[in-house]
């Protein structure tokens, strides 16, 4: 179920049978000379919307612009400042919870995301803390590579020249969902440089086409194929897991 396509009402009936809800969440930001600029919110997005299709779960709206100053010396991409971040993440939250959810999910799609992401959920619980009560929900953060035998999976697909950044996992599940969107290109070298993240003009110094330890020539529509079918029926088991997750007394 889409939250985005569903009425009010039909929200209100999903909380007489769920108070769970997945957020995809990404980043909109260069990857490489291939890769494209939604590549960190389309594959969560793919990944919940193909749960979505397997069990009775609840999708919100795509959280589709995250934590990628670095990558600001590509044309493109837009970037949010980790308190505006973290600020909207809460106000997302206060906003589900305000109608009943208790279990939220962020399934997250950027590796930049997750320490911004870990502080709004630590400035969430805090305020239940400072004042002595129950926050009355809970907040979950799971990268999609982390689901249950996608890295696996991955590392297995692309021995070599997988790297951290224009991936060729993620590109492989953008092509599989949008085939019309394959883009290919000559890279040098072939597996890209490796080395820190700091700010956008020293990560442009660092990695001129902006592909980190990666050889993106590697994805196919066949292997990101693979790799949503495994990440979607894991999503489905996880979000079970966390919604069974009972509160002590």
């Amino acid at each position: 179920m889409l939250l985005h396509l569903s009425t009010w009402s039909e929200i209100e009936q999903y909380l007489q049978r769920s108070r769970s809800i997945v957020v995809p969440i990404g980043s909109n930001e260069q990857h490489g000379p291939t890769g494209l600029l939604g590549t960190d919110w389309l594959c969560p997005e793919i990944i919940a919307h193909e749960a979505h299709k397997r069990a009775d779960i609840l999708i919100a709206p795509t959280f589709n612009i995250g934590m990628a100053q670095h990558h600001l010396g590509f044309a493109g991409t837009i970037s949010l400042r980790p308190s505006t971040f973290i600020a909207a993440i809460g106000d997302w939250v206060r906003s589900l919870a305000v109608h009943g959810f208790e279990k939220i999910l962020f399934l997250n799609g950027h590796g930049g995301n997750v320490a911004s992401i870990e502080a709004a959920f630590s400035e969430i619980y805090a305020e239940a803390s400072f004042a002595k009560r129950r926050l009355g929900f809970a907040m979950t953060l799971c990268n999609w590579w982390d689901l249950e035998g996608v890295g696996e999976l991955a590392r297995a697909q692309f021995p070599e020249g997988h790297g951290a950044h224009a991936t060729p996992s993620e590109i492989a599940i953008t092509q599989w969902a949008l085939p019309e969107t394959i883009k290919t290109a000559h890279y040098t070298p072939q597996i890209a440089p490796s080395g820190p993240i700091r700010e956008a003009l020293d990560f442009r110094a660092r990695f001129a086409d902006g592909r980190m330890g990666s050889d993106p020539a590697q994805a196919s529509r066949e292997r990101g194929g693979a790799l949503v079918t495994l990440a979607a029926d894991s999503l489905v088991r996880e979000m079970d897991r966390f919604s069974r997750e009972t509160v002590p007394a």
